[in-house]
């Protein structure tokens, strides 16, 4: 027993010592997939989501209602002139209409954007809006950040392990140069091995990139937009990264016609229908950039907060808890440009650690925005 148990107790300490910041709850679970427990996680995972649904009925309380009401305090539409006085405001988007509910009668603040971190020259870079996804469960509550392209860069950086390798530029964590230009990061896709396409960075093919696959595209510009590629972009010298993630969930603005089917196609574990956390990237019709995140979504209720939103395209980005989150930055301590900024969470019940992404080494890539010069 000694000796057939030692490669497999190598092994999995291995993936426990392995550098970045996954829990170890989190490591134990990834072995098990690795190691022909695919189909265990799987089970438990199931059975533990569909026996664990949110109640019928109700509203967000606590911290979600707190998070809510901010919204009503800004009135539509209001809150993203330009700033007065001798110098010009730097070119930028309109703000976002509002969104239009999806659970009827809306609660006090419900769609309704807010200026979201730091701004550029006075001007709101990113506006965040709170809706319930779900007019079954309606004590959930999904949010929406909106960016704006025109103000925002967006850098992908690779994780320690996903997608792993040296000589990176964007790797791991922001760096402390990096930290005073950053206002936010978000996760992003699934493992590379199960995201059915490619990675590409830095001049580098990590995974050879799909044609007809989902795709979060950033040209050398830092302006990032998302599609289908061979369709909506093409690769060629101004792309500085893509990175792709099962199909589109949102396409010509509708969500697509199968996500209510039964299907393993927007995750292999858990499928689209079961409850749990979930991400999406999109594009609005002007080249806004959005992200929706949440608990209790179904692939449909996500697609449909993204279609809300005013998402043209839009991608699954990861799900489960742990893997799902949009960390807003503040800048950091005065005269330290090296210390942790300040953090705050698009939702409050995303949590995480606060030096995620300008800290600790990230185990996964992620994706990081930055204020344009």
């Amino acid at each position: 027993m000694v000796v057939l148990l030692t490669p497999s107790a190598w092994s999995y300490g291995q993936a426990l010592a392995a550098p970045g910041n996954t829990a170890l709850t989190v490591r134990s679970v990834d072995w098990l997939r690795d190691h022909h427990f695919r189909w265990l996680v799987n089970d438990v995972e199931n059975f533990w989501y569909t026996h664990h649904k949110p109640k019928k009925g109700g509203t967000p309380t606590g911290s979600l209602a707190r998070t809510l009401h901010r919204g009503s305090v800004v009135a539509a539409g209001s809150a993203g002139s330009a700033p007065t006085g001798a110098s010009a405001a730097p070119a930028h988007l309109p703000p976002p209409a509002p969104i239009q509910p999806i659970v009827r009668p809306p609660l006090a603040g419900e769609g309704q954007w807010q200026p979201l971190g730091q701004s550029v020259d006075g001007v709101p870079a990113m506006y965040a809006a709170y809706l319930r996804p779900d007019p079954v469960y309606t004590s959930q509550l999904t949010g929406v950040a909106w960016v704006d392209p025109m103000l925002v860069r967006a850098v992908l950086y690779g994780g320690v392990q996903e997608p792993g390798g040296g000589g990176w530029q964007y790797q791991g964590t922001v760096a402390p140069a990096d930290r005073p230009n950053l206002l936010a990061g978000f996760n992003s896709g699934f493992k590379l091995k199960d995201s059915q396409g490619g990675y590409y960075a830095e001049g580098r093919m990590v995974r050879p990139l799909r044609p007809g696959v989902a795709t979060l595209l950033i040209r050398s510009d830092g302006t990032p937009t998302v599609g289908v590629l061979g369709r909506d972009f093409q690769m060629g010298p101004a792309v500085a990264f893509a990175r792709q993630n099962l199909a589109l969930i949102v396409d010509n603005g509708l969500p697509v016609p199968d996500l209510a089917q039964s299907s393993a196609k927007w995750g292999a574990t858990l499928g689209n229908k079961v409850l749990v956390w979930r991400s999406a990237v999109g594009v609005t019709s002007s080249g806004a950039l959005l992200f929706a995140g949440g608990n209790n979504l179904s692939i449909l209720t996500l697609a449909n907060v993204m279609a809300r939103a005013g998402a043209v395209r839009a991608m699954e980005l990861d799900i489960n808890p742990g893997w799902v989150h949009f960390n807003v930055y503040g800048p950091p301590a005065p005269g330290e440009p090296a210390s942790v900024p300040s953090v705050r969470y698009l939702l409050p019940n995303m949590g995480g650690p606060v030096n995620r992404y300008v800290g600790s080494l990230n185990s996964r890539d992620f994706i990081a925005l930055f204020r344009r010069n």
